[in-house]
Order: C-alpha cells, then structure tokens, then sequence
C-alpha cells in the first residue's frame, strides 16, 4: 500500500487527546498555514500536521506515526524542504520558541522552532553571540543539524556543529533521548551533520561567544566591474586571516521599492566581508576590495553583533524561489573567466543570485569533538537562485543545471554542504553519498540501521539504513 494510501481515513482523535498543540487534517482551517514553507515553490501536503508545543506532543507524534506506518517529516525554519511530505506526518515545531541563555557557561539551550534572529537577541543581553548562519529567519536546530557555517566565526573557529554541547532528540522508537558525546557518541557523531536523518531535535545546547561588535558588511559594484573587482578578489580572499570571512554575489536585482534607489533593476556585484576585530585593521584588511572599483554602496564598517544580517541581505519573507549549489576547489583566472561568460553583463542569465563563498581556514579542520559534517576542505561553496513561480521553472531550472555543468570541471566530487542542498539535488541513494563521501556515509548508514531501521526519517536528502 503507498503512503499515500495508507494515510487516507487517519482516525487523529486519540493523537488529538494526546497533543497539547493543534493536529489538523487537509481542509481544516489552519492547515494552509500550519504547512507553509519558506519557499513557496515547495509546498507540503501532508496526511496530518501537528502543531507541537513541547517534547511530550513530538513523542506522541512520532508514536502515531510509528502505528500507521508513515514517515516523519519536521517543518523547522522551513528554508529547506526536500519532499513534499505526501501521505506523512508532519510535525511544526514554531511553538517550542523557548532559548535560555547560561551567561556565566556561556551557552545557549535552543529549543526545535527557534530562529536565528531570536537566538541573537537573547545572547546580545549578555554580551554574547551564537555561530548563526546569513539570513534570521533560518531555523537554528536544522541549520545546526547540516553543519552550520557562520559568515563571521566559520573562518576562526570552524562550523556551528562543531560547538554543541547536547542534543534532545526523539527517535523514530518515540523514545526522548539527552544525547552528549560521551553518553551516546555514535547518535552524537550522526546527527551532527546528517541533518534530520536519525529522529526529531527538540532541542539542543550550543556554544555562545563573548562577542559584541564586528567590522563588516557589503559593497555594491557596477556589474560591469565584476571581472575587475573579483580579479582582485581571487588573489585578496585566500590570503585573509581566519577571523576574516568574505564572499560575494553576482546579482540582477528587481526593481522593488525594498531596495535602495540605485540598486532597483540594477545589474550588480555584492562583495561581502567580517572580521572579529577592530575597525583601523579591518579597513585595512578590505582596503584592496574598495579600490578596485567605485562603488555604488560601501556599508561595510563597524556594527554591533545584532546587525550581523546586513552582511548577506538574504530575503527576510517567503519567496518562490529556485536554487542550486556546487563546489569549489579553486577560484582561479579559469574560473572567473567561465563565471564573466556564464553571468556577466552580456549574458542573458536570469538568476537573480550567485554566490560564492569563501571557506579555508577552520572549516578544514576537525573538531576536538567529532561529527559527521562533510564538507572540511572544501574551499569554496557556490549556491545560485532565481525568483519565480512555476511558470518559469523551467527556465530556472534549465539556468541552475547549466550552472552546476559549467562549473563541473572544478567542483569537489565527493563532499557537499547538506544546508545548501536543494530538493533537485542528491536525489538518489548513490548521488547522496556522493555527498557525504563513502566512507562517512556507510557508518552514517549503519547507525540509522540501529535508530531508525524502518526509515521513519526519509523525506530528506536521505541516508538508508544498513
């Protein structure tokens, strides 16, 4: 029987007596909403979604599910979808919003729903700050899950993943489980970077940083100086300290009243910096940057830890959008060459955004805990998007798969950024291990044989169990 099929008729009373937060059918009021993805040309239909409130209604959720013999998928930030969660139960975790800061260990316990932008906040009232990713919106626990590369600490002191102290997960047994790396480090080792493989993280204890203020921001140039600027680009970035983190985007910007008046409809380069230190060496360090071209915005400069999004500018609503990302093992004059033909200002490229993000540094190195994030060594990840309906999802489509071809001749083969994985990407058994390399892969597949042997956890860039 499909899962389809099988979840057709769900009788929810007794998990509705059992759940705290809503549990809502198709067609009931709520639904749309309860489902809802940040991009809205990944829509979810499942057979049932749960609102949940706290690790009782997740557990009652995943007991239901275990009965019925329906997989499992989790609405966190909701950035990331990857199937449509057709036949399954959904479980929305925006109500566990709590996060409880420990100034004097410096830590931060983050429960599942929880966003960046909150986490932020809290910290900064203790003159602390968490290794979040670019955008605020993005859910902290799945970010974390998939590694998590912080466009200001990465650099120094490596992925987000590599500073959680404990993680509360329900596994696919509905069993609660306070999972640390010395009482469960097989468990500890997989979630940390095998995403939402192994169970339902309701919450999880990270590392916080006495960090208050950093040099940084965005210059916007001329599309016309691309080549000019990321000539500079290409020889300046490697050669960065580790408490410095650049990248930069190559951008056909809409003509929206959200942008200022001389990017709307603009053609442009967005170059991107951090540094963990003070503003006379920061500028010294970007000096090369903001001569190599005149700008049409220089808001690089310093700024207090809570104005960290001002460094990428990511979308802060729901968009439909589509997305692709590949790798790097150089920027070299090849590469720029092949981006100016593929993106530059004579093309007729109609992907809003393409990026490239420089990594090195701490993100090579493994952590005094070992996890299962598979992208040490990669130098250089690159993740593209256009904005449009499906209308012009061919078109897009066409654009992102061209781009990742074109780029194939220096991608590194056999290790992704789960995070940036879209749901056209790693789609099948042998392609996800390509992504996670064989070897770390077969033990990834072996722990999920022992936690969740039925694949509860699949709808996913997903690991099968052994």
């Amino acid at each position: 029987m499909t899962e389809t099929a099988a979840a057709s008729g769900l009788d929810v009373a007794e998990l509705r007596g059992a759940v705290a937060g809503p549990v809502l059918l198709p067609g009931d009021d709520g639904f749309a909403a309860e489902t809802a993805p940040f991009n809205l040309n990944n829509p979810l239909s499942p057979a049932v979604a749960v609102g949940v409130t706290g690790a009782a209604d997740v557990r009652a959720a995943v007991r239901f599910a275990a009965r019925h013999g329906l997989p499992v998928a989790v609405r966190g930030g909701g950035h990331q979808v990857v199937r449509e969660a057709h036949g399954a139960v959904l479980i929305n975790t925006a109500r566990m919003d709590g996060v409880r800061i420990d100034a004097a260990n410096r830590t931060a316990r983050i429960e599942a729903g929880v966003r960046w932008g909150a986490v932020v906040a809290e910290a900064a009232q203790h003159g602390l700050a968490p290794m979040n990713g670019s955008a605020p919106t993005v859910g902290a626990v799945g970010y974390i899950l998939g590694g998590g590369q912080s466009p200001i600490f990465g650099r120094s002191l490596g992925y987000a993943a590599d500073h959680v102290r404990r993680i509360e997960v329900v596994t696919a047994d509905g069993e609660g489980h306070d999972v640390t790396a010395t009482s469960e480090p097989d468990l500890f080792w997989a979630l940390l970077g095998g995403k939402g493989n192994f169970g339902v993280v309701t919450a999880i204890e990270v590392e916080l940083f006495a960090v208050t203020e950093f040099y940084g921001g965005g210059v916007y140039f001329p599309g016309a100086s691309m080549k000019d600027v990321l000539r500079i680009w290409s020889t300046w970035a490697p050669t960065l300290p580790e408490q410095a983190t650049t990248s930069f985007a190559v951008q056909r910007l809409p003509a929206l009243d959200a942008f200022p008046e001389p990017l709307r409809g603009a053609f442009v380069l967005h170059v991107r910096f951090a540094y963990l230190g003070g503003a006379e060496e920061g500028e010294r360090l970007f000096a090369p940057i903001r001569a190599a071209a005149t700008p049409i915005i220089d808001d690089v400069r310093m700024r207090p830890y809570t104005e960290n999004a001002m460094i990428h500018l990511d979308p802060p609503e729901p968009v439909p959008y589509f997305d692709r990302t590949t790798t790097l093992r150089e920027f070299s004059p090849g590469v720029l060459d092949t981006l100016w033909d593929f993106a530059g200002p004579d093309t007729n490229n109609p992907l809003l955004s393409i990026e490239v993000r420089l990594l090195g540094g701490a993100f090579d190195q493994e952590p005094a805990v070992p996890n299962s994030v598979a992208s040490r060594g990669v130098p250089y990840v690159m993740f593209a998007f256009g904005v449009g309906g499906s209308g012009q999802a061919d078109l897009l489509r066409g654009w992102l798969e061209r781009m990742v071809q074109t780029f194939a001749p220096w991608a590194v083969d056999d290790r992704r950024m789960v995070n940036f994985l879209s749901k056209d990407e790693a789609v099948t058994p042998e392609q996800v291990r390509r992504a996670y390399g064989a070897e770390r892969y077969d033990r990834l597949a072996a722990i999920k044989g022992r936690v969740d042997p039925g694949n509860m956890f699949r709808l996913n860039h997903n690991i099968q169990p052994l």
